[in-house]
């Protein structure tokens, strides 16, 4: 009986102890949990400014430019003060046609526009021997540019152009005679013809450099503007006329000059992932001599031009 007692006391200290070192455990387990100090966990990295587009890029789109045309315009020496607001462009306008071509690989792009646009206007003379004047103006440029970004991100980028714009213009003057029957004999005396008619036309193309840039404003909203000036000139040494030398008849160079100033900027939005539109302003100025050939106009105006890009 003395060694069952035993035993049993025994037994009952040991599991004692060992409720004792789990109690312990437990214990120091959890005051170890509450002076843990807990980290918060890193947030994740920030999105750089500046992701790099897809690789390419096309667009092909059609301009609307809705512009007015302002400035002296002669041919032949004969030369008119226009003055056609944009407001107005579409009862003189008989005939226009646009176009955009845009590409881009990596940081090179490609580009290229161009519009013909055909104006004329009627006007009752106040004088007695002529009696109505009639101006047809037919005006065309088309540009094409190799340019390079030098900032290349899906949020921003501005790139640096060069290329060619080819011009050309050309003008009739028509004034008929007066249907007064009481002037003939007076015209014919005075040696004046029944009809004055002068018409010419000019072409040249002009060395162009420019600046181009987008920034994205919010969502699908982006700003943009260009700008470039072209000519410098160029085409000023190779304008000759025939003139005289002392008494001697020789070719000596004409008058000339040959400058353009180009800017163009506003919003564009991307309506889709397919479709964009631009909605902003153009402005052409051109300051061009060679010989009897003048042209010093303005095209102004609000600019309207939406396409697909894929």
């Amino acid at each position: 009986m003395g060694s069952v007692k035993r035993s049993s006391l025994t037994y009952r200290l040991v599991n004692q102890f060992l409720s004792a070192i789990l109690l312990l455990s437990a214990s120091i387990a959890f005051a170890g949990t509450e002076s843990y100090d807990y980290k918060a966990a890193p947030s994740p990295p920030s999105e750089p400014w500046c992701v790099t587009p897809p690789d390419t890029e096309f667009r092909i789109g059609i301009p609307g430019w809705i512009t007015g045309l302002e400035g002296d315009f002669g041919v032949l020496g004969v030369v008119t003060d226009q003055d056609v607001k944009f407001t107005d462009i579409l009862k003189r306008l008989d005939m226009i046609a646009v176009g955009s071509l845009y590409a881009r690989y990596h940081r090179w792009e490609i580009f290229a526009d161009g519009q013909y646009m055909k104006l004329s206007d009627t006007a009752v003379l106040p004088g007695l021997l002529f009696d109505t004047a009639h101006v047809s103006l037919k005006s065309a440029f088309a540009e094409a540019f190799v340019g390079y970004r030098l900032i290349n991100c899906e949020k921003a980028s501005l790139s640096l152009f060069a290329g060619a714009r080819y011009n050309y213009m050309s003008g009739d003057l028509h004034i008929a005679k007066d249907s007064d029957p009481r002037f003939p004999i007076l015209r014919e005396l005075l040696g004046i013809p029944l009809s004055l008619r002068v018409s010419g036309s000019k072409d040249w193309v002009d060395p162009v450099v420019g600046m181009a840039g987008k920034v994205h404003l919010w969502k699908p909203i982006s700003l943009w503007a260009k700008g470039d000036i072209g000519g410098f000139d160029a085409n000023s040494d190779s304008v000759f006329k025939l003139g005289r030398i002392g008494r001697r008849p020789a070719i000596v160079p004409a008058s000339s000059s040959d400058w353009s100033y180009q800017v163009q900027g506003g919003l564009e939005f991307q309506l889709t992932r397919w479709l964009w539109s631009d909605v902003g302003w153009r402005y052409l100025k051109y300051d061009y001599t060679s010989g009897g050939f003048t042209n010093k106009t303005e095209l102004n105006g609000p600019f309207i031009e939406s396409g697909v890009n894929f």
